[in-house]
């Protein structure tokens, strides 16, 4: 299942530190929520989570890096893809989308993730935190495509990445452009639409 907001416990334990920054990330999620990225500010975070605000600047300096170790750590602890071994490609990219369909509709994790797509249209550090989760995501996905590459489930030169896009893609358009609902249905098409394009060869690299 995607994550919720970050509770104590969530982030890697070591001391002091890393307590400090499991609060920080809390704190910075809920403002992101609640807020949107244009009106988070360092100083809203540090009321939040009961820490100095020089403390907060001495360690992420601004508001882009704050959302970009926040969207790290999310990457990190998000619905991980299966193993090399994890059945057909079919059940892989239907996997696939259902952890795209849980983040999405998650309360929490969802809102995150549509604060930092709507202020990535505008804002180059969101822009990049949003970059960093999501190339972390793909690359871990891609490689279970790329297993059945080689294991002959697909023509040879399939770009895992990119068929890894492709079924998420239109999951997030209709979230993010048209406002619709997305369901298990819409999740499922989606994946078996991007296997029959991939079994005919357009994800092969030129």
């Amino acid at each position: 299942m995607e994550p919720g907001p970050l509770t104590a416990g969530t982030v890697r334990p070591g001391g002091r530190t890393a307590k400090v920054r499991t609060a920080v990330l809390r704190a910075a999620q809920d403002e992101l929520v609640e807020r949107g990225f244009h009106r988070l500010t360092m100083e809203q975070v540090a009321g939040r989570a009961g820490i100095g605000k020089t403390t907060i600047y001495r360690r992420w300096g601004t508001r882009a890096r704050l959302v970009t170790d926040l969207m790290g750590e999310l990457a990190a602890r998000s619905f991980p893809p299966p193993g090399t071994d994890a059945g057909s490609i079919e059940d892989v990219l239907l996997a696939n989308a259902r952890s795209v369909l849980a983040a999405i509709n998650d309360p929490h994790f969802g809102a995150t993730l549509q604060a930092v797509i709507a202020a990535a249209t505008s804002d180059e550090g969101a822009a990049a935190a949003l970059h960093a989760f999501y190339d972390r995501r793909i690359t871990e996905w891609a490689k279970v495509v790329d297993a059945a590459v080689e294991g002959g489930e697909l023509p040879p030169g399939t770009d895992g990445a990119e068929l890894v896009r492709a079924v998420s893609a239109p999951l997030y358009y209709r979230l993010m452009v048209l406002r619709q609902p997305v369901d298990e249905t819409t999740a499922a098409r989606s994946a078996a639409r991007a296997l029959i394009a991939a079994r005919a060869g357009a994800f092969v690299a030129c």
